[in-house]
């Protein structure tokens, strides 16, 4: 395996050594990405280096963790020499790309026609391109000055969207310079086609890119790593690394649950696919301290520079936490509504949503169980079935085709065949699978008249734009039937603020970033008027009783966070337990939801 052979851990990444020009750093939700990311940023501007430091993910969390707010722009660290950071602003990049199109439109066009064109950039698939367009923009040129541009990109399923999207839209737009699709005139794109073009040569390019492959030792995120492994492999983008991070070693002799964990991770990384054990590969260990400031940031890959650990005495446990079986004996008290289970990638929102759906389905409830996440294995994660429960999955490639058919039939009916053969043209839009995906959503909330729908969302910031998504939708309808009161509509958005239909449940870890991001989550989600039933916090040690010097440095700041959750930010709070074995099928699932049961969630 080539790794680093004179010491199990790295003081500073071997990828480190000889870097490209851009890093990529992607991987499972939860795994460590952005704290690398960071720490690597940090490494390589105090080695001398300038370096821009991107967030591509919609529910970035690098302000809280370099301790300093952040726009659009680069904006300069304080006491990081030569580090800049951004995020990229999904609405903000919507709007400054509808300005350039419109600006690009033939000077004699009427103020019609520039409104017509506003509102056909006023969608969900305009977000998402404007936002790629602002990425692909540092690959292709813009990110000048800089020896490096490090990009912390969303969890997986979002990522490996946006890494398509170059050669996606670069085939779309070749010989097509006619028509309108849901971003507006192509002529518009047409403009852009040789900055696409640019930004996919970079990523393919080994000598100035590298993907950087986060995982940690556990099974199911090294699965995910390697199926990511393969699919950014087939877009031809083969310069890839491993980097395993939060490598646990037990120091306390005879401490039950450090062992255990300790086990869990040799056996993971020990049965780990063939294809990631043909990468370079660095391992980092599992610190004792929460991953925010520079002095923390620094650290994870620097032992020498290790923080002075504190044992501050930890808040006593709150009385306001429950069992998870809690949550489910007030779901249960009705017969039909939607639970959507929500998130920071990682925390376990697939295992609490099967647990949910699985307890419900035992108490003679009608349930279907479904997820938005394209990362998401509900049926590894149930291996069984269960009499009234319904499994599936938003497939996007099948709801895209299932939407073109569609079209194809109602708007497409009565065209002749140069006309059908534009339409179809015009559906080869890579934005057509962000508008099948929220059809398909649309339908699942809507079950939920007449049984239970539990849904496991994807990672925080892509259901954000799924959110925003159904908003647009929302304000669309509502102009449409504003001037008629023969019906009343009811938009998908109406049904998600109706607390007597929908249930929401935040899932968290006891960690601060974890617990601010779902914080954040909240906040948007009220600005909707959509109001959160419950908090989850999952993966509790606090009531292990561990006596491991890492492991109990950990404590105190995770009973800080449950003390945090209850004390304010939830109206219902649950806690569930870190036990050795993840729960991987029914009996395990059950359990979760048990009488005083506990499980670890970490799907």
């Amino acid at each position: 395996m080539p790794t680093q052979q004179d010491s199990p851990f790295s003081t500073m990444l071997s990828l480190l050594r000889d870097p490209p020009r851009f890093l990529f750093f992607t991987g499972k939700g939860g795994v460590g990405k952005t704290s690398l990311a960071c720490a690597c940023a940090l490494g390589l501007a105090d080695a001398g280096r300038r370096v821009l430091l991107v967030s591509t993910d919609p529910a970035s969390n690098l302000d809280e963790m370099l301790g300093v707010g952040l726009s659009d722009r680069p904006t300069p660290i304080p006491g990081a020499a030569g580090l800049d950071a951004l995020n990229i602003d999904p609405e903000a990049a919507a709007e400054a790309y509808r300005v350039r199109v419109i600006d690009q439109m033939p000077g004699g066009s009427s103020d019609a026609e520039r409104s017509t064109v506003r509102e056909q950039l006023s969608g969900a698939c305009t977000t998402e391109i404007a936002a790629f367009d602002e990425f692909i923009g540092l690959l292709a040129g813009d990110a000048v000055g800089y020896d490096h541009v490090i990009f912390d990109t969303a969890p997986t399923g979002h990522t490996l969207r946006l890494l398509s999207l170059p050669k996606a839209w670069t085939g779309f737009l070749e010989g097509n310079d006619r028509g309108a699709s849901c971003l507006g005139p192509h002529s518009g794109l047409k403009m852009q086609e040789q900055r696409f073009r640019a930004g996919l040569q970079a990523l393919a390019d080994t000598a100035h890119t590298a993907i950087v492959l986060v995982t940690r030792a556990d099974a199911a995120a090294l699965r995910e790593a390697a199926r990511t492994h393969g699919e950014l492999l087939e877009l031809g983008l083969a310069n890839q690394r491993l980097v395993i991070n939060a490598v646990f070693r037990a120091s306390a002799q005879g401490d039950a649950v450090a062992g255990a964990l300790q086990a869990l991770g040799e056996q993971a990384l020990a049965a780990i696919p063939a294809s990631l054990a043909t990468l370079p590969q660095d391992r980092v260990p599992l610190r004792p301290f929460d991953m925010v400031g520079l002095p923390a940031l620094r650290a994870l890959l620097d032992p020498s520079a290790e923080p002075p650990r504190s044992t501050p005495s930890a808040p006593p446990w709150p009385v306001e936490a429950q069992s998870l079986r809690v949550l489910v004996d007030e779901l249960a008290g009705k017969d039909r509504g939607l639970i959507m289970v929500m998130g920071k990638g990682g925390v376990g929102k697939t295992t609490i949503a099967a647990a949910l759906a699985v307890a419900l389905a035992a108490r003679g409830k009608t349930v279907h169980l479904s997820t938005t996440d394209p990362a998401a294995h509900l049926t590894s994660t149930l291996e069984g079935s269960v009499p009234g429960l319904l499994v599936d999955r938003i497939d996007p490639v099948a709801e895209t085709q299932r939407y073109v058919d569609k079209i194809m039939a109602s708007r497409g009916r009565d065209l002749d065949e140069a006309g059908r053969a534009l339409l179809l043209e015009d559906l080869r839009s890579p934005c057509t699978e962000e508008v099948a995906v929220f059809h398909a959503f649309s339908r699942i909330v809507g079950e939920a008249r007449s049984a239970f729908v539990v849904l496991d969302t994807a990672p925080t910031g892509h259901t954000l734009l799924l959110m925003d998504a159904t908003g647009a939708y929302h304000r669309q309808m509502t102009r449409e039937f504003e001037a008629t009161a023969v019906a009343r509509v009811v938009t998908p958005l109406m049904r998600l603020q109706d607390p007597d239909y929908t249930r929401i449940v935040l899932v968290t870890l006891p960690e601060v970033t974890p617990v601010s991001e779902a914080a954040g989550l909240q906040d948007d989600l009220r600005r909707a008027r959509i109001e959160p039933f419950a908090w989850v916090v999952n993966r509790s040690l606090a009531a292990s009783g561990t006596r491991d010097p890492v492991l109990a440095a950990r404590l105190a700041g995770e009973a800080a966070q449950l003390a945090r959750v209850t004390g304010g930010l939830a109206r219902r709070t649950c806690v569930v337990p870190w036990v050795p074995q993840p729960p991987v099928g029914i009996e395990a699932l059950r359990q979760l939801t048990a009488a005083g049961g506990s499980a670890q969630a970490d799907a």
